[in-house]
């Protein structure tokens, strides 16, 4: 599978499988673009991410503030579809500033692509409460009661937002090689940067709460971390590359803690992974 293929399956479980509707897009959906100024290979790789970039900008500026792209910067949209089901959670007013700040942050990233590459229209996403739930289920294998509800709480939205911004750094981790030109390196590398504070303030946040009891259903948190990575585990097919807030002491920095505020390798190295292992997974078919 190259990046350039546009993937048309339906969509059905499994994070942004359920949450881009009906395709992932890639370059293949645009055309008459002027790539000139960069590699062909590039503009593939650097497209690629727009699609998660997309997911995070509206699901962030919904949940924080109650409205998207459409009305901060329809610009960035290209016209694409005004997402389904986003709305605002119910957040307290420390987890809605840090909410708020990764929004804008989002729309930065679209924006920094843009510049580089001409992009494609915005994919029709479905950010609907419905939609989280399947993907929870589908981690722990079977359905909960009530179903899971990221715009509930402060704890379940950033449960939800623990699913997203770990596979773009994964990502990006695994594009910068293979990158050709050092503007395309240098935008990555900072793109990598910020998902991954992004991504090391959710896990911090929800780490001092990870002996706690998610309501109504009994599981603490680091038990639904711990269910989530290891469904991207198996669906990515690529080895251990995702890891729950509380591992074994073998998995664990040094093999000297089980605490794991951070994920990485046995040298503390972050994982990487490919554009086909990112595909695998958004599309939950392991294929």
């Amino acid at each position: 599978m190259t990046l350039t293929i546009t993937c048309t399956a339906t969509i059905t479980t499994f994070l942004i499988s359920l949450i881009f509707l009906p395709k992932f897009y890639s370059s293949e959906d645009s055309i008459d673009y002027d790539y000139s100024s960069i590699p062909k290979s590039d503009v593939d790789l650097l497209e690629f991410p727009l699609n998660l970039e997309f997911l995070e900008a509206e699901f962030f500026l919904h949940s924080s503030l109650g409205y998207g792209l459409d009305e901060f910067a329809p610009n960035l949209t290209k016209g694409g579809p005004s997402p389904i089901g986003a709305k605002r959670a119910n957040l307290d007013p420390f987890t809605q500033d840090i909410i708020k700040q990764f929004a804008f942050q989002e729309v930065g990233h679209l924006r920094a692509i843009q510049k580089k590459v001409k992009g494609f229209p915005r994919p029709l996403l479905d950010l609907s409460k419905e939609s989280f739930a399947k993907v929870v289920d589908t981690a722990f294998g079977g359905k909960l009661t009530p179903p899971f509800d990221p715009y509930a709480n402060g704890i379940n939205f950033l449960l939800a937002s623990y699913l997203i911004p770990y596979v773009g750094l994964t990502g990006y981790v695994g594009t910068i090689p293979k990158l050709e030109a050092p503007d395309s390196r240098r935008l990555v590398a900072g793109l990598l940067g910020v998902e991954s504070g992004q991504d090391a303030v959710i896990r911090a946040y929800l780490y001092e709460h990870a002996q706690e009891k998610v309501k109504p259903y009994g599981l603490t948190v680091a038990e639904f971390t711990h269910s989530f990575s290891e469904l991207r585990d198996k669906l990515g097919h690529a080895g251990y590359k995702d890891e729950g807030l509380v591992v074994p002491l073998s998995k664990g920095a040094e093999g000297e803690v089980t605490g794991n505020v951070l994920a990485g390798d046995e040298d503390s190295v972050a994982f990487d992974r490919t554009a086909e292992e990112i595909l695998r997974i958004v599309y939950a078919t392991g294929n």
